[in-house]
């Protein structure tokens, strides 16, 4: 497809663009998802999606991925992100870059909704994995549909006693 038709898809060779008024969203009671380009579309380059949180809206919980870098930039807002066995608070502007094995998860930071680029290197088709959270989000699938998922998306979930803590904290 060509820039001048102002279509979302490949643009010459390699090259993919993905409107904003255009591209597919996921939501659910306390985000909405952007969905911009997955593997299929990046020859497995990356995948990357905006996650929009409302204030104080959960993100996902602890977790790993075997083969994948994830990248967080925050665009507004402020993302309270576990790392390993730390919690700190990204703000608008800050970038944070997970490499494979970390543990890590993520929220909107309580008194905030939280504005997030979010990408995955290399790529893995992860949308399919996204229409799925929001699925169980809304109650429409079962929360075990997710465990049942971890090796096709390289999501693993792991247990944190700081992150429970943490969100017990500001209940």
């Amino acid at each position: 497809m060509t820039l001048d038709h102002g279509l979302n898809g490949h643009i010459g060779t390699g090259t993919v663009l993905t409107r904003g008024g255009e591209a597919e969203t996921c939501a659910d009671p306390s985000a909405v998802m952007a969905l911009f380009a997955d593997s299929a579309q990046t020859g497995g380059a990356f995948t990357s999606y905006r996650s929009t949180f409302v204030e104080g809206a959960a993100g996902a919980p602890a977790h790993f991925h075997t083969r994948a870098w994830e990248l967080f930039f925050v665009l507004s807002g402020s993302l309270q992100v576990l790392l390993g066995e730390e919690v700190t608070v990204l703000h608008q502007g800050d970038f944070l870059a997970v490499p494979p094995g970390t543990p890590h998860a993520f929220r909107a930071a309580p008194g905030s909704g939280a504005d997030v680029l979010c990408v995955f290197t290399p790529g893995m088709d992860r949308f399919d994995y996204l229409r799925l959270l929001g699925q169980v989000t809304r109650g429409e699938e079962p929360p075990s549909r997710l465990a049942e998922t971890s090796q096709r998306f390289d999501n693993h979930y792991v247990d944190s006693p700081v992150w429970s803590a943490t969100l017990e904290a500001s209940a």
